[in-house]
């Protein structure tokens, strides 16, 4: 089997998805953490808010948010030193724990969401045209098809 690489117009598409990518998600968090929150906060206080309960097993969260358990776990210690979550034991299975989304966590929560759904538009929608935005929906479910067959 011989290996295909990518042509040099192949490398720079890709090298301009890594690097706009990264300059999306750049901005993104420093406005959300002038509004207090970092990335992190924010996926897992949206991940709480809309649970049954605003409340998730910590496997689940991790789960759910696309992190390694001692990732989550580290940073779930920070934000419920910061009151924004708390841990509880699990109300149906006491070998494990709850996060849950405490009231100062829903209030930031809630107070960051309009301007997030703001800068959402103002960097990333208002960028492309409607068939663009269009195309870039099919491209991106076309790499997580191509990476669940993986």
């Amino acid at each position: 089997m011989t290996t295909r690489f990518p042509t040099r117009d192949e490398l720079r598409v890709w090298r301009d998805f890594i690097e706009t990518g990264e300059a999306v998600r750049t901005e993104m968090a420093a406005r959300l953490q002038r509004q207090g929150l970092s990335t992190g906060d924010y996926t897992v206080l949206l991940a709480l808010s809309e649970a049954t309960g605003q409340r998730m097993r910590s496997s689940e969260l991790a789960t759910a948010v696309g992190w390694e358990r001692s990732r989550l776990s580290h940073h779930l210690g920070r934000m419920e030193k910061r009151g924004l979550i708390r841990r509880e034991e699990c109300l149906t299975d006491n070998r494990g724990a709850e996060a849950v989304l405490a009231p100062a966590g829903a209030e930031i929560f809630q107070a960051v969401t309009r301007p997030h759904l703001r800068d959402i538009r103002e960097i990333f929608v208002d960028a492309l045209t409607p068939d663009q935005l269009a195309a870039t929906g099919e491209i991106m479910a076309a790499l997580r098809e191509h990476l669940a067959q993986e």
